[in-house]
């Protein structure tokens, strides 16, 4: 039986990461693994792995869509892959997992103050030593340990090369050739280092502390080690790994990262300028000294006015690091000054922090001003850069497209607001929380900075429908549906109701061919009429729990006869396309959502 650790994380911290943990836990236990699963998301952490916990384990899985601090997992093989996957492959996710892990041997540490035993051969010339140091700040520890290691290598008689790696990347960088021209790999690291990359070499790790007092010992003791067995994985665990490296790296994660933020932020001013509303009309914010006066001024004049600020900050972060946060909230917030809006608050994150980690690897200083590095040059120089470029180039034609598309909205006919709905409704239901969900409803969210209100009430809408109609389905007709399923139908009704459109998971992965098609018919049947009514919807998030609060929905009958109408289409195309089961099919679905 293996020891696993896991950390599922999504923008909301919802939807997907409470079905991938559940996943991992119950696949987990079925194949014999004592699994424990950390939840992350907007609302904090849960289920906290301790120190213990994270010494115990075997291998660690990172299954998430947004940016997760690895750092305390320092020496731990970790594989990582999106939480869509651990959802619909989590037996390949395990078994990749445990491959991973069941590669890694190392060694016992040599005795503080001893040296190792080593063999005659191990002395010979032309031994090769390469290395990687790493702490937290990338400042201090990283480059002593690394000259430690050197110094220890060269008088030795070997060759060494130290990668280092911290808060300013990577520096040093070794080379493909240096790799496979390796005699030993060294780790000496207080803070997660990637070890995919020295598959099959001799590997000793341990901390920048041992590096920096006992580096003879160390030096030894990776030569000492013995080289982490190959495994030949399937098809499938390449593929994975292959998606983890271009999620982890992708726009649309950086992205995911900084609505994750950013979400918090629109969902706590949207809810009080609509109880603004409530105690002050429609007029609140004109009369200074009220109550309704007051909330207006914390909810309208200030969260909102940080949400895009919030959103580039963090893109920027996802990408560069700490020293891209400065440029890209400085960025957001001049998107907002300028009147670029969400759209130049995008651009603006993205240009921050490519620009600053262009920078940081661009800049070269002498090892010991390269602390200089992330609190003073990064942030200046890229400040300067993204400020200019903001004012003077991106901002004006991005304000021009802003205004053109706000006018546009503003000025919708029936025709085109309805047309609009049907495009995002149907966007919602497509991947049930995926890209294209994701797509529509940042889109919705960017226009609240706007004054525009419209397509969030249509994307909420249309992402309640999915598992309302599914539950709604397999409740009246349940002889098209599995036993599994209808169990499931029950908690799908809770997920509906509470805008998580990824409760149709679980069906649509069992018969995507039918279940897709009819909950992107009534998310888009929801979407259009809650435009054609104008329904508009202060709040980004909450589901059906949102109505309850005053001025947060116009319209509120008819939006909710829009909501009730995409549902009851979801089922009747559902009655239409299923077929009864027979009594030799197998009752089973891929993942099965916890109540």
């Amino acid at each position: 039986m293996g020891r696993i650790v896991a950390v599922t994380a999504c923008p909301t911290g919802v939807a997907h990461t409470i079905m991938a943990a559940e996943a991992l836990k119950k696949v987990g236990a079925a194949m014999g693994h004592q699994i424990e699963v950390e939840t992350q998301g907007a609302e904090g952490a849960k289920d906290i792995l301790t120190a213990e916990a994270i010494n115990a384990a075997e291998v660690v899985i990172i299954a998430a869509d947004i940016h997760v601090e690895q750092s305390r997992f320092a020496g731990k093989p970790l594989f990582t892959i999106s939480t869509s996957k651990a959802i619909r492959d989590t037996r390949e996710v395990i078994e990749a997992a445990a491959a991973l892990a069941g590669g890694a041997v190392v060694p016992p540490a040599p005795p503080a103050g001893r040296e190792a035993a080593t063999k005659p051969e191990q002395r010979a010339a032309g031994k090769y030593i390469i290395g990687v140091t790493s702490c937290p700040t990338g400042i201090a520890h990283t480059f002593m340990a690394a000259e430690a290691l050197k110094k220890a290598a060269e008088e030795l008689g070997y060759e060494v090369k130290i990668e280092t790696q911290g808060s300013v990347g990577a520096k040093n960088v070794l080379s493909a050739a240096d790799i496979e021209r390796a005699d030993a790999v060294i780790i000496a690291a207080d803070a997660f280092v990637d070890k995919s990359r020295f598959a099959a070499k001799p590997l000793y790790e341990t901390s920048t502390k041992e590096a920096l007092h006992h580096g003879r010992q160390v030096i030894e003791a990776g030569l000492a080690a013995q080289p982490e067995a190959s495994s030949s994985l399937s098809g499938q665990v390449e593929e994975l790994k292959k998606e983890r490296s271009a999620a982890r790296s992708g726009p649309y994660r950086h992205l995911m990262t900084g609505v994750s933020y950013m979400l918090p932020v629109v969902v706590a001013g949207g809810l009080l300028i609509a109880l603004a509303f409530a105690f002050g009309g429609i007029y609140a914010g004109d009369q200074k000294g009220t109550l309704g006066w007051a909330l207006m001024q914390i909810g309208g004049a200030t969260a909102f006015a940080l949400f895009v600020p919030v959103l580039a900050g963090f893109i920027a972060y996802s990408i560069a690091e700490r020293p891209g946060i400065t440029p890209g909230l400085v960025g957001g917030m001049l998107a907002s000054t300028v009147g670029a809006g969400f759209l130049g608050g995008i651009l603006a994150g993205f240009l921050a922090g490519y620009l600053t980690r262009y920078l940081n690897n661009a800049i070269k200083l002498p090892q010991n001003l390269q602390g200089l590095k992330p609190v003073l040059i990064l942030p200046f120089l890229s400040t300067l850069l993204v400020g200019l470029l903001m004012i003077y180039v991106i901002g004006p034609p991005v304000k021009i497209a802003l205004t053109a598309l706000t006018d546009w909205l503003q000025a919708m006919q029936s025709t085109s607001a309805l047309v609009l709905g049907l495009i995002l409704g149907g966007m919602m239901a497509f991947d049930m929380g995926g890209p294209v969900n994701k797509a529509a409803y940042t889109f919705s969210v960017g226009l609240l900075s706007s004054q525009i209100y419209g397509p969030m009430a249509a994307t909420m809408a249309a992402g309640m429908t999915p598992p309302l109609g599914l539950a709604l389905a397999a409740t009246l007709f349940k002889s098209r549906f599995t036993l599994e399923e209808q169990e499931a139908s029950k908690a799908a009704f809770v997920l509906g109701i509470s805008f998580i459109t990824e409760g149709a998971i679980p069906f649509a992965a069992r018969d995507p061919l039918r279940v897709i098609p009819s909950i992107m018919a009534g998310s888009a049947v929801t979407g259009a009429l809650s435009m054609l009514f104008g329904s508009t919807l202060m709040v980004p998030h909450g589901g059906i729990f949102v109505l309850l609060i005053p001025n947060a929905v116009t319209h509120l009958l008819l939006y909710a006869a829009s909501i009730v109408i995409g549902t009851l289409v979801t089922t009747a195309a559902l009655y239409l396309v299923k077929r009864p089961l027979t009594t030799a099919q197998t009752p089973a679905v891929a993942i099965q959502v916890a109540e």
